[in-house]
């Protein structure tokens, strides 16, 4: 029986989650988030001008159809990772955050040490906080112990559309932590998205690969079949692999 996603209190029917990136145009971006059937949308707030509401990108999200989940793009460090999360709070744009500390410019790889010591400030001020981390399994009972509503394994870099390169470690994330387990990061095709779900993953979250399709809203279409076909599957039941051919009918000796 499949329960349904919990997150910070709230109740997701969609276990796909969409970034707002790299769309060409709010109505791409709009048509997209629409086809995913989504209904946890993360926006970057360095993109965002939080003082002004008729912004682009917050205006062409419906808040009363998506939960808004603001991130900490950018920040190198976990003060400056807190200071965006505050200012969000402070520009009504609610306590759901996405935790990003990336201060490796080439690879933007999240720093495990600064993003655990933001994380603990933001869960006792009160935020929900959704970590973007490396997959490390230690790191993520760690922030469950201080509290992170998820943790979210990257599955290769940020934009790299090359997959889960990080399998192994997911799985053993997803045995030891007893909060949802969102992959985030570096999925690039729906295949990637149900290898994530089979894996039992909770959820994914995918920006670059729907924005820059070709046509985004039938991209996010085939994402949404994707994580829920993974999710079937792991419910299901997968069998494991195995070394030596098994015959799928009975060798009885008929032909003998």
């Amino acid at each position: 029986m499949d329960g349904p996603l919990v997150i910070g209190g709230r109740t997701f029917s969609s276990r796909l989650l969409i970034g707002t990136g790299k769309f060409s145009s709010p109505e791409a971006m709009k048509d997209a988030l629409n086809a995913s059937g989504t209904e946890m949308v993360t926006v970057a707030l360095r993109r965002v001008d939080l003082e002004n509401p008729g912004d682009n990108i917050l205006s062409s999200v419906d808040r009363d159809r998506y939960i808004l989940l603001p991130n900490t793009s950018g920040a190198r460090d976990a003060d400056e990772a807190v200071r965006l999360a505050r200012l969000a709070r402070a520009a009504g744009c609610g306590l759901f955050v996405k935790l990003e500390v990336t201060p490796d410019p080439n690879y933007l790889l999240p720093d495990p040490v600064e993003t655990l010591k933001a994380a603990g400030v933001l869960v006792r001020e009160g935020f929900v906080v959704l970590p973007y981390i490396p997959a490390d399994p230690i790191l993520a009972k760690r922030l469950e112990e201080v509290g992170t509503a998820t943790v979210m394994p990257l599955g290769s870099p940020i934009g790299s559309n090359r997959g889960l390169r990080t399998r192994d470690a997911i799985e053993i994330i997803i045995e030891m932590v007893n909060i949802p387990v969102v992959v985030d990061a570096g999925l690039g095709a729906p295949s990637h998205a149900a290898e994530a779900m089979e894996l039992g993953a909770d959820a994914v979250l995918v920006n670059t690969a729907i924005a820059v399709a070709g046509d985004p809203a039938a991209m996010a279409r085939a994402f949404k079949k994707g994580v829920e076909a993974g999710r079937e599957a792991f419910l299901a039941g997968l069998g494991g692999p195995r070394k030596r051919a098994e015959a799928s009918s009975p060798l009885t000796g008929f032909l003998r």
